[in-house]
């Protein structure tokens, strides 16, 4: 890709500020539309799942359309677009089937936005001028909170259907930001094997064991995004204090993200600081199996900083840094759409059997997963500073 325009770090902390607060302001409140409109809860949970499955086919074909455009930030721009327009299509949409529809095709242009993102910032990163990702992956990360919170205000005063305006709003400002980016313009392969695809980055033992990894520790979060507040309410803790332990992961995230992560990938490396991750989810998960006393409660939820930040942020260094500029989409959307994706919708799945078969012990099977993951990621390559 040709050298970003100076000043382009501005244009991405907007972007991602944009994004983020668009998922932020539909992903807590899309259920209670679905069941607004007509939709038992296994109708919610077919047009969800149907949305997961899609995404795992359009994320990877996204990434593809993007590496073989001239100009994958106006792919971004025409992504967002749809999606906002789509999005608008939920307000007199009402049935299974044609929310079924509306939900799939929904699904299929919002898979791609976040690996094209990322894979825009990481090139774009390596300037000059330089700047780091974490800065506007966590700017992010704070306005997916920020977005939640405006859309919770605009539903009490104008009523359920109001967070789809803000929804496409905020998609169509991110697509005209996206306009904005520097152009990204990447040659084509020199030879006819470099356009391998997903098959070419298959071959990369370090490629493998990466998403290995991230499958891992980041499919281990299932069971605490499913079942973590059920456990804290049956314990006693109140719905503020859940939401409190839930916003000091947040908080933490964001604060790996803009501060202590690029810190501990330099000491580090990618392999060191996945270990470290991986070590940080055995002993959440552990503590989670055995107590839900609060303040052993309040002591690890910032460990959430570690057991995904951190582990993004190594995953984001060395694919930015050994992926070819022309494999650089398909591989974010593979990372984010497949290897963690599948993990965790498999994960989701069995951690209802697991939490009902095991109760709190079902969180020692999450420690395994990240045990598992801690000799895979010390073979992980190490790169130069990000």
């Amino acid at each position: 890709m040709f050298p970003p325009m100076p000043g382009s770090l501005p244009r991405f902390l907007a972007l991602y500020t944009a994004l983020f607060a668009g998922f932020g302001v539909a992903s807590p409140f899309f259920p209670a539309l679905l069941a607004s409109k007509g939709l038992n809860p296994t109708g919610i949970g077919l047009v969800l799942a149907a949305g997961t499955a899609i995404r795992l086919l359009s994320g990877p074909a996204g990434g593809r359309l993007a590496d073989r455009s001239c100009i994958p930030s106006r792919v971004l721009a025409g992504f967002l677009m749809t999606a906002g327009v789509l999005a608008l299509g939920f307000l007199p949409a009402y049935g299974l089937m044609l929310l079924l529809v509306m939900g799939l095709a929904e699904s299929a242009v919002l898979a791609p936005l976040i690996p094209i993102a990322d894979a825009l910032t990481l090139l774009a990163a390596q300037g000059p001028p330089r700047f780091q990702y974490g800065w506007v992956r966590g700017t992010g990360s704070a306005a997916f909170v920020g977005g939640t919170v405006l859309s919770g205000f605009a539903i009490a005063r104008f009523g359920l259907p109001s967070f789809i305006w803000l929804n496409a709003a905020l998609l169509a400002a991110t697509s005209a930001i996206a306009l904005t980016l520097p152009r990204g313009r990447v040659s084509r392969p020199q030879h006819p094997q470099a356009e391998g695809g997903i098959l070419c980055l298959l071959r990369l033992p370090w490629f493998v064991r990466l998403m290995a990894v991230a499958a891992l520790v980041e499919g281990s979060h299932a069971l605490h995004d499913s079942f973590a507040v059920i456990r804290w309410e049956a314990a006693g803790i109140g719905s503020d204090m859940a939401g409190l332990l839930w916003s000091e992961a947040v908080v933490s995230e964001v604060l790996v993200f803009i501060w202590l992560g690029r810190r501990l990938l330099d000491r580090l490396g990618p392999g060191g600081a996945a270990m470290l991750a991986g070590l940080a989810g055995v002993l959440r998960w552990c503590v989670m199996a055995r107590t839900s006393w609060l303040p052993a409660m309040a002591a690890i939820e910032p460990l959430h900083g570690l057991t995904f930040a951190l582990l993004h942020l190594a995953c984001m260094r060395l694919i930015g840094q050994l992926v070819p500029p022309h494999l650089a989409a398909r591989a974010q959307a593979f990372y984010g759409t497949v290897a963690i994706g599948a993990a965790t919708a498999v994960l989701t799945l069995v951690s209802g059997p697991l939490y009902a078969g095991l109760g709190s012990n079902a969180f020692l099977v999450m420690a395994g997963l990240c045990a598992l993951a801690m000799p895979l990621a010390r073979g992980l390559p190490r790169t130069g500073e990000g």
